[in-house]
């Protein structure tokens, strides 16, 4: 059988293992203005529910007229925030990429397959050691409001994207009163320590800023990048509990 063959199987089943979860119940919807060079230049939606959660970004306004962007992200995970798999289908300029990441835990590795959709052909794929609980950005997330980092402290997650895997360390900087479009909070101040090489290679800065309180709520996130793309805010703009 081809490798081609073969890679595409593997994805499908992979996008299989997803669809069982596509009737996951919403128990909490988080929405995000997105601002880029003091301009809006998107919305960001965030729908979790217990066992998956679903991010969606679209670019917006002068943004999306010169780079249009329309991805969604799906993790699947266990109730430890151990994430199953995940899948990509992006959406950015005229590119059309879809990517599906398993994290197996009984050969404790990671498996990543990425698709050119439009040619139909395999743009990369790998399968790296992980630890046997291992987190994406966004399960990572969730166990960061899960866990109480004291301002001065510090924590370290396993973090992988499916081509590296690292154990990210996070630091409680300080508390913070802010202001979104959803209200004004009592926020700690954590910087994320994702980038410059760590399991991305892009060199930058990223922040998070979450509630001060039992539901950890993350109000604000920021990505400060070198140029061309400079800081990117996301501010969150309503929340929900269906």
């Amino acid at each position: 059988m081809r490798l081609a063959t073969l890679a595409t199987l593997s994805f499908t089943g992979v996008l299989a293992a997803l669809t069982l979860t596509a009737a996951d119940p919403v128990t909490e919807r988080l929405t995000y203005t997105v601002e880029w060079r003091l301009i809006h230049a998107g919305n960001v939606v965030i729908e979790a529910g217990p066992t998956s959660e679903v991010v969606k970004l679209e670019s917006a306004g002068m943004v999306s007229a010169l780079y249009k962007i329309d991805d969604t992200y799906r993790v699947q995970f266990d109730s430890s925030f151990c994430a199953a798999s995940s899948q990509m289908n992006s959406r950015e300029g005229s590119r059309h990429r879809e990517t599906a990441v398993t994290f197996d835990r009984n050969r404790n590795r990671a498996s990543l397959l990425e698709r050119d959709v439009d040619k139909n052909t395999v743009v990369s794929r790998t399968d790296i050691p992980i630890p046997n609980c291992e987190h994406d950005v966004i399960t990572g997330l969730k166990q960061l409001r899960r866990t109480k980092v004291e301002v001065g402290q510090s924590v370290q997650l396993p973090v992988s994207d499916g081509r590296k895997a690292a154990a990210v360390k996070i630091d409680a900087q300080e508390r913070e009163r802010i202001t979104t479009p959803a209200g004004t909070f009592n926020t700690v101040r954590y910087e994320v320590n994702l980038l410059n090489g760590v399991v991305y290679s892009r060199a930058g800065r990223v922040f998070i800023w979450l509630t001060d309180d039992d539901r950890r709520l993350p109000v604000q996130i920021r990505l400060r990048m070198n140029f061309p793309l400079g800081t990117v805010t996301l501010e969150l703009a309503k929340e929900e509990h269906p």
